[in-house]
C-alpha cells in the first residue's frame, strides 16, 4: 500500500513547484550568490602580473591541476580574490570536529546546546581566519619570488595586500555560504564546491576532446574515458545511498490505563559514514609538497627533490599512501565524529530500544562497532577505488581527467542533498495545502449540518 508521502512525491510536477513561492525565492536567492561567487573568481589579487601569471600556470598545470584549483573554480589559476577558496575553512571545521571528538572540554561544550553550538562557530571562524593567513603569507611569498609580480611593487606592500585580499576573500565566501544555508537552498559550502567543480569541467573536457581532433588521443580512449565516467558516476550513486539496517525492537509500554503495543524500526549505518571527507584530507596532505614546489620554482632543496621524486602525483609510493590515508581518516573520523557506537547505545537504551539478542548498554555498542567496522571495510575500498582511478589514468595513459574522484564524491553527495531538500520543500507545501482544504471542509459540514428531523 503506497504512504500518503509516497502519493505526493508522485504528484509533484512543475505546477507544484509554480505554487510553492517560498522555495522558488530560496532557490533564485541561492543563485544570485553563487553568480556573485562566480563573478568574485575573476577579480584579480592586485600587483599580479597577468602574462607572467599566464604563463606560469601553463607551465605548471600538472601540480595546480589538483584539488586546490577544483576548490577554487579556477580563481587559483588566475589568482582572484576568492583564489584560496572555502578550503580554509573546510579544514578548520574538520580540524575542530576532531578536536571535539578527542578533547574533554571540547566534547561538553557541544553537548550544551545552541550556545555551546555558538562558540565551537566561533572557534572554526578563528581556526578559518589562521589558516587563511598562513596560506595567503605563503601563496604571496612563492607568487614574489617567481617573478610573477609587477617590477615597480615592493615586497612587503605585495605580501600585505595579497594577505589581506585573500583572507578577506575566505572569509566573504565564508559567508556567502552561511547566508545560502539560512535563507537558500542546500549546504551553502557545498554548492560553492559544487559550482568551482562544475565551472571547470567545460573547459577540461573541451581541451580532452581537441586532442582527440588532434590525434593525440584516440577516438577508442575518448569513448572508453565517456563511459568509465558515466559508470562512476552511476557506482557513486549507488554507494551513497546504500544502507547495512539494524533491526531496532521497543518493548511494550504502559501509560496510565492505556497499553500500547511494543513497535520496530530500524537503525541505518551507511556504507561511507565519513562521506568525502577521507578523500579531501588525503588528498590535501599529498599535493601539499607539489604546491610548494610549484610556488617556490628553482629553490626546491635536495630534501624537497627527494620527496617529490617518490611522492609526486602518480608516483607508486603516492598512491599507496593515498590509499593507506584514506583508509585511516575513514575509520577515524567515522568513529569519532559522525557515528559513534557508545552514544547510540545509549541513546537506544534512554528510548527502551533494544537489538533483537542483543543486551542494551555496553554489549549493544560492541555489536555496532563491530558491524560498522565490517561495513567500513567496503566503504573505505569504494571511497580508495574511486579516488585512485583518475590518477592511474593521468600517470600512466596521459589522459587529462580533471573531473577526478574527488570531484565525483562531491557533485553527487551535492546534487543528492540539494534535490532531497527541494523535494521536502514542495512536500511540506502540499502537505499545508492538504490541511488547509481538510479544515476549510470541516468549517463547511459544520455550517451545512442540520437538525434533526421532528416526528
Amino acid at each position: 500500500m503506497v504512504s500518503a508521502v509516497e502519493q505526493m512525491a508522485a504528484n509533484t510536477s512543475w505546477s507544484a513547484f509554480g505554487k510553492a513561492t517560498e522555495l522558488r525565492s530560496r532557490i533564485l536567492f541561492t543563485l544570485g550568490l553563487l553568480i556573485v561567487y562566480r563573478l568574485g573568481t575573476f577579480i584579480p589579487v592586485p600587483g599580479i602580473d597577468g602574462n607572467a601569471l599566464r604563463d606560469f600556470m601553463e607551465g605548471a598545470a600538472a601540480g595546480l591541476g589538483g584539488i586546490l584549483s577544483m576548490f577554487t573554480g579556477g580563481a587559483l589559476g588566475r589568482m582572484g580574490i576568492f583564489a584560496l577558496g572555502i578550503m580554509p575553512y573546510i579544514s578548520a571545521s574538520i580540524i575542530v570536529q576532531l578536536l571535539t571528538s578527542m578533547v574533554p572540554a571540547l566534547e561538553q561544550l557541544k553537548k550544551e546546546g545552541e550556545q555551546g553550538r555558538k562558540k565551537i562557530n566561533q572557534y572554526t571562524r578563528y581556526g578559518t581566519v589562521f589558516l587563511a593567513t598562513v596560506q595567503a603569507y605563503g601563496l604571496a611569498t612563492g607568487l614574489y619570488s617567481g617573478d610573477l609580480v609587477q617590477a615597480d611593487i615592493g615586497y612587503w606592500y605585495f605580501v600585505a595586500s595579497c594577505v589581506i585580499t585573500l583572507v578577506g576573500g575566505t572569509m566573504f565566501l565564508m559567508w556567502l555560504g552561511e547566508q545560502i544555508t539560512q535563507r537558500g537552498i542546500g549546504n551553502g559550502i557545498s554548492l560553492i564546491i559544487f559550482v568551482g567543480i562544475i565551472a571547470e569541467v567545460p573547459a577540461a573536457m573541451a581541451q580532452f576532446l581537441s586532442q582527440g581532433r588532434s590525434g593525440a588521443i584516440s577516438p577508442g580512449v575518448i569513448i572508453g574515458v565517456m563511459v568509465m565516467m558515466i559508470a562512476t558516476i552511476a557506482f557513486v550513486v549507488f554507494m551513497e545511498r546504500a544502507l547495512r539496517k539494524i533491526h531496532i525492537q521497543y518493548p511494550r509500554r504502559q501509560v496510565g490505563m492505556k497499553v500500547y503495543d511494543g513497535g520496530s524500526s530500524h537503525l541505518p549505518i551507511k556504507v561511507n559514514p565519513a562521506g568525502v571527507i577521507p578523500a579531501i584530507f588525503a588528498s590535501s596532505l599529498l599535493l601539499l609538497p607539489t604546491t610548494i614546489s610549484t610556488f617556490s620554482g628553482n629553490q626546491t632543496g635536495p630534501v624537497m627533490s627527494t620527496i617529490l621524486a617518490y611522492f609526486g602525483p602518480g608516483q607508486p609510493l603516492y598512491l599507496l599512501f593515498f590509499v593507506a590515508m584514506i583508509v585511516f581518516f575513514a575509520f577515524f573520523y567515522t568513529f569519532n565524529v559522525s557515528f559513534k557506537p557508545d552514544e547510540v547505545a545509549d541513546n537506544l537504551k534512554n528510548q527502551n530500544g533494544f537489538v533483537p539478542g542483543i543486551r542494551p548498554g555496553k554489549k549493544t555498542a560492541e555489536y555496532l562497532e563491530y558491524v560498522t567496522t565490517r561495513v567500513l571495510v567496503l566503504g573505505s575500498a569504494y571511497l580508495a577505488a574511486v579516488c585512485l582511478l583518475p590518477e592511474i589514468l593521468r600517470s600512466q595513459l596521459a589522459i587529462p581527467f580533471y573531473f577526478g574522484g574527488t570531484s565525483v564524491l562531491i557533485v553527487v553527495s551535492v546534487t543528492m542533498d540539494t534535490i532531497q531538500q527541494v523535494q521536502s520543500h514542495l512536500l511540506a507545501h502540499q502537505y499545508e495545502g492538504l490541511i488547509e482544504k481538510s479544515q476549510l471542509r470541516g468549517k463547511g459540514k459544520k455550517r451545512n449540518r442540520k437538525g434533526p428531523s421532528r416526528r
